[in-house]
C-alpha cells in the first residue's frame, strides 16, 4: 500500500520515516517532493562497465545550469531520507518530465533501511537550464509484506553512499 500524504506526514512525525530537510508544504496527496541537489557529476565520452567513471564534478551556479542533450549527468537529491518500516520509490515529476528531463530510470527503489542522498542519473532531451534545489520529483512510501530485512544490516555497496555516486559495477567485474 502507498502511504498517504497525510501518513507520510504522521509516519515521520512518528520517527518512521526520516526527510533531512523536512519542509511540511513539499508533502503531496501520495507523495513528498523532493528537490535536486547542489552538485553535478557530467559524464562526457565512453563509459565501461568494468572501470570507474569518470566525471567533472561541479556545483550547480545559483543562476542557472543547461543541462545538454546527449551527457549522462548524476545528481543527487537535496534531502536525505530513510525509513526502517517503509520502502522508498523516488521518481521525477510529471512537470520535469515535460521539459524534456529523465530523471533516475533506472533505480527507483528505496530498500528499508538505506539512508541515503539518492543518486539520480539525468538526461535531457533537449538543452534546458536548472537550478539547484528546484523541485525535481516524487518521492513515495509503500508498507512492505512480510519480513523486512534492513539494507544496512546486509553490507551492500551503496549502503555507505553520502552524495552522487557513480557505478560500482566494476567491483564485480575485475
Amino acid at each position: 500500500m502507498i502511504l498517504t500524504g497525510p501518513a507520510i506526514a504522521a509516519a515521520r512525525a512518528a520517527g518512521e520515516i526520516s526527510i533531512e530537510p523536512y519542509a511540511p508544504g513539499r508533502v503531496s496527496p501520495n507523495a513528498y517532493d523532493w528537490r535536486l541537489g547542489e552538485t553535478l557529476y557530467v559524464c562526457d565520452g565512453q563509459l565501461d562497465a568494468a572501470r570507474p567513471t569518470t566525471a567533472a564534478e561541479l556545483a550547480i551556479p545559483s543562476d542557472r545550469f543547461v543541462l545538454r542533450p546527449g551527457v549522462l549527468y548524476l545528481g543527487s537529491t537535496y534531502e536525505k531520507t530513510s525509513s526502517e518500516r517503509y520502502v522508498q520509490l523516488l521518481n521525477g515529476s510529471r512537470t520535469i518530465g515535460a521539459l524534456g528531463i529523465w530523471v533516475h530510470v533506472s533505480a527507483p527503489l528505496g530498500h528499508q533501511g538505506h539512508a541515503i542522498h539518492w543518486t539520480l542519473e539525468i538526461r535531457a532531451a533537449v538543452g534546458v537550464r536548472i537550478y539547484p534545489r528546484m523541485t525535481f520529483g516524487k518521492l513515495t512510501f509503500l508498507h512492505p509484506f512480510g519480513a523486512a530485512a534492513s539494507y544496512q544490516s546486509h553490507g551492500l555497496k551503496y549502503a555507505t553512499s553520502t552524495g552522487v555516486e557513480a557505478s560500482r559495477l566494476y567491483e564485480e567485474l575485475t
